[in-house]
């Protein structure tokens, strides 16, 4: 795909806010016909811009309520160590997103559980015990009033 045009990028930003539209719907808010937006969606999908579709699911109503982002530092910088660390990270079903970022830490966790004596749990037994972990600092939401995750 070539480039993305003003009806493509209204396709894509009314997908990322419903992915579950029908396409006859999508059609006629972009102004397309329904087997011209189908086409243009199929090519979206082939060159990888739409990646795939989800629920988006309440962690509150999951019983998930207690939200945490967490900077965590490593005491070594190898790729063994980061390959360890991502691997702990992958395993931990708390962890709903793990990123590597630069700064003055190796990663940013988005953590979700039942309450406080879960994240303490969470804290001292899988984060606690990752090899070469030096530095954890936790940033408990409070809320959320802007959060465009799909």
């Amino acid at each position: 795909m070539s480039s993305i045009d003003r009806i493509d990028d209204e396709i894509l930003r009314v997908l990322s806010r419903d992915g579950r539209i029908s396409n006859l719907a999508l059609a006629e808010r972009v102004g397309l016909s329904p087997s011209a937006c189908l086409r243009r969606v199929a090519a979206l999908e082939k060159a990888g811009i739409i990646s795939g579709y989800r629920a988006v699911l309440d962690a509150a109503a999951l019983g998930k309520g207690f939200v945490a982002y967490i900077t965590v530092g490593l005491n070594s910088h190898t790729k063994a160590a980061q390959i360890a660390f991502e691997r702990a990270m992958a395993a931990a079903p708390e962890v709903r997103e793990c990123h590597n970022i630069t700064g003055q830490v190796e990663y940013l966790l988005r953590v979700e559980v039942a309450d406080i004596g879960s994240y303490k749990r969470f804290h001292t037994d899988v984060l606690g015990t990752v090899e070469k972990v030096n530095a954890i600092t936790s940033y408990v939401v409070l809320g959320s009033p802007k959060d465009e995750r799909a």
